[in-house]
């Protein structure tokens, strides 16, 4: 499995914690950066992890914000993305097995690294479960494919 990763300014300190959970696990990761506290502009950062989601380049992304509110939003104005904010990790266990979720946003300053280990752990091992999960998915991407033909 093949993971993006990248946060804003707030996001750094945890997003190193967490890469330091993906080389301990053997995870095959690339960082997006930024790789200091000064100010950039969280819909940037979050808009390079889903693109290169959505491409195919990497089969999940996460990204990182104070809330993850930010990030999140953002990356799902991405076509193909379905970024999840997850503060525990029963939500990240649901938004891959239900939700089939391709990116998992966090909140710096809402979760510890602790949490946050726990969290990944438990997005990155669960699997979709499909059956009728799938067809709810598939109405997502219907609702996305809509609304493009609505703005154009």
């Amino acid at each position: 499995m093949k993971i993006a990763i990248g946060s804003d300014h707030a996001g750094v300190q945890l997003k190193a914690a967490i890469v330091e959970y993906l080389k301990k696990k053997g995870y095959e990761y690339q960082d997006f950066g930024v790789c200091s506290t000064e100010s950039v502009d969280y819909p940037d950062q979050a808009a390079i992890v889903a693109r290169a989601v959505a491409n195919g380049e990497f089969d999940q992304g996460i990204i990182i914000c104070g809330t993850g509110i930010g990030v999140s939003i953002a990356a799902n104005k991405i076509r193909g993305i379905r970024a999840a904010l997850c503060h525990d990790v029963f939500s990240a266990r649901m938004a891959r097995a239900h939700n089939n979720s391709n990116i998992l946003a966090l909140g710096a300053r809402v979760i510890g690294p602790g949490l946050a280990e726990a969290i990944v752990e438990a997005y990155l091992e669960a699997e979709f479960a499909g059956g009728r999960h799938q067809l709810r998915v598939d109405k997502i991407s219907k609702l996305e494919e809509e609304s493009q033909k609505e703005v154009h």
